[in-house]
């Protein structure tokens, strides 16, 4: 691999003359080197920007602070730079470098531009580029492919990275080794863009790239902003599921006993087994004649649960179990020293539909129990304003398909399952019973996920006849959701393919003589296009949101799929609280034009509704 020419920047000058000759072109790589990976535990070592010609500029901002008392105002060309619109700012994984530029720096990566319409579709519109994630969407939910930089330039470039320097000490005197491996970072940036941009036009991905690109500075935020926890609330909460989890082992190892005592010469000399493990538990249930399937998993045993108390205790005893290892003492231990808030890290592009994912700790899938809840708070002067999408995905369905069931039932505000229930079971309307109106809710919620007869009936407790039944029923209520579904289903087998309503791209890899994996691909062919351009309506969403509160008091604090959590002065709770809703409207009117979008709204104290 070639040297990369560089020049280090360390004085007022220089650093005008840089940025000014920067600033001439459309496009330039970009990246940083920082002395930590949290930008509130460092700072930011060095910001590298390159030229189409390949020639780059390494601002060295601890070196410019001892040669410039007046850092910040000597600084100023920089931030504008990096601010503007222009020139399109390439890097890889950018929310990392937006978070410590921000930080460090006080400037908003790309962010000085009009919001983007649904009729702007250029993958050229915009500050940012992220090759992360531009090589994401172009795999498509291929979950073979990784995508370090070092594999991205290896498969679009053909080329090799080292990239040893990358966890080298950034803090002190740098080598020519680190400033040519930083040089080089920044460098790559611009062919790696020309190859995956090709790759965007030709599938036609435009439209979700840029969507996507205007998501990092939002995302960025919130993982900055952080989330608030009332650690001594969230201990309480773990003393009580520590008693429960006692209280129900005990129970549960008393009734596999029962079993294991029979014969015995003292009836009452029982032996505990360990419930984590597979063999032990499998002898004891056998022992007390339950039929067991090949496996323990939770999935496998729930449609024992109604027949056999013993697995009803089990799976009880699991949940309360796994709450304690995922939602334990290792949450409080993600609370920062330095902020006294938990900042988690949300992984844009965290499943193929374009769901976000998030760890470190998931505070996208904490408990929906109140108690669980409750102990994320506004800290004192503040509120939170939650608020969520109203049955967005059976909106966007309706959308979709154009089911004149479903569009009018949401047209007139009737409240959807209660109509399904009164179609399903031939009732009055009046006449529906809380029981239907919880099987119509299922249904209705089940077929975005593909559900079919043997699922509903587990869910249910329904015969796999009277799960038919009642499927046959609601399809024949729902005729342009049942053609729908079937053409989506089809179209999967056939181009082994789905869309968004951004045009996010999912490919199907299967073997089409394995009927299971056909069968996965298909109830992924209806799920896809219904969840991603859920997702799709949040992400835009967070744009918007973004940009409407910036110079308020608030801040985004956490999105979990449909629902968006918002921190603010409690002052300005009700005022935020209408931002808010007409922000996630505005997106989801953007995709979703054949019934209105809903959202609803709470300004409450802690993360409860």
């Amino acid at each position: 691999m070639m040297e990369t020419p560089y020049k280090v920047i360390t004085t007022s000058e220089a650093l005008s003359d840089a940025v000014a000759e920067l600033a001439k072109y459309p496009f330039i790589g970009f990246d940083t080197e920082t002395t930590a990976l949290d930008p509130y535990e460092g700072r930011v070592r060095l910001v590298q920007l390159s030229t189409p010609e390949g020639f780059t500029y390494i601002f060295d901002l601890d070196r410019f602070a001892s040669n410039d008392m007046r850092k910040v105002e000597a600084l100023e060309p920089l931030r504008k730079l990096l601010a503007a619109q222009r020139p399109v700012k390439i890097a890889h994984n950018a929310k990392f470098d937006a978070k410590w530029i921000r930080h460090y720096l006080g400037a908003e990566l790309g962010c000085e531009y009009d919001s983007w319409t649904c009729a702007q579709i250029e993958v050229e519109r915009g500050g940012l580029f992220d090759t992360l994630l531009a090589s994401q969407i172009v795999s498509a939910g291929d979950t073979e492919d990784r995508h370090s930089l070092q594999l991205v330039v290896e498969r679009y470039l053909n080329e090799e990275m080292d990239k040893s320097a990358q966890l080298s000490d950034w803090s002190g005197e740098l080598s020519e080794t680190q400033l040519e491996y930083a040089a080089r970072d920044a460098a790559i940036m611009l062919p790696l863009r020309e190859k995956l941009v090709e790759r965007i036009k030709a599938d036609s991905l435009g439209r979700v790239a840029q969507l996507e690109f205007e998501c990092v500075v939002p995302i960025a935020g919130v993982e900055l902003a952080g989330v608030f926890l009332d650690a001594a609330c969230w201990r309480e909460q773990i003393a009580v599921v520590q008693k429960k989890r006692t209280i129900l082992a005990e129970e549960l190892q008393g009734m596999l006993a029962e079993g294991a005592t029979q014969g015995l010469l003292f009836a009452d000399a029982r032996v505990d087994i360990n419930l984590d493990s597979h063999t032990q538990l499998s002898a004891a249930l056998k022992r007390l004649g339950v039929p067991l399937p090949d496996s323990t998993r939770n999935w496998k045993l729930q449609p024992l649960a109604a027949d056999y108390p013993v697995i009803a205790k089990l799976l009880e005893y699991r949940t309360v179990q796994k709450s304690l290892t995922s939602y334990g003492e290792n949450i409080i231990n993600e609370i920062s020293p330095k902020t006294g808030r938990i900042h988690a890290s949300f992984h844009q592009i965290g499943a193929p539909t374009g769901r976000m994912a998030c760890t470190n700790p998931n505070v996208q899938q904490v408990p929906h129990a109140v108690e669980y809840r409750r102990c994320f708070r506004a800290p004192e002067g503040r509120k939170l304003v939650i608020a969520d999408y109203s049955q967005i995905e059976l909106r966007i369905l309706a959308d979709f398909t154009g089911d004149d069931g479903f569009i009018n039932a949401f047209n007139s505000g009737a409240d959807l399952h209660r109509v399904t229930a009164s179609q399903v079971f031939n009732v009055p309307l009046e006449e529906v019973t809380a029981d239907q109106r919880s099987f119509a809710k299922r249904l209705n919620f089940g077929v975005v996920y593909g559900i079919g007869a043997q699922r509903f009936s587990m869910m249910t407790g329904l015969s796999q006849t009277e799960s038919e039944d009642l499927l046959r029923r609601y399809f024949a209520t729902y005729r342009a959701l049942d053609t729908w579904l079937r053409d989506a289903a089809l179209k999967a087998l056939r181009e082994r393919t789905a869309r968004t309503a951004s045009g996010r791209l999912a490919r199907f890899n299967f073997d089409p003589a394995d009927k299971q994996a056909a069968s996965l691909a298909q109830r992924n062919g209806k799920n896809t296009p219904v969840q991603g351009s859920s997702a799709d309506i949040l992400k835009r969403a967070l744009r918007l949101l973004h940009d409407r509160l910036r110079g308020s008091s608030a801040c985004i604090v956490n999105m979990i799929h449909d629902e968006i959590v918002v921190e603010t002065d409690a002052g300005q709770a009700e005022e935020i609280s209408k931002v808010v809703e007409e922000a996630m409207c505005k997106a989801g009117e953007e995709y979703v034009s054949k019934v209105p979008v809903k959202v609803e709204t709470e300004v409450a104290d802690a993360w409860v509704k």
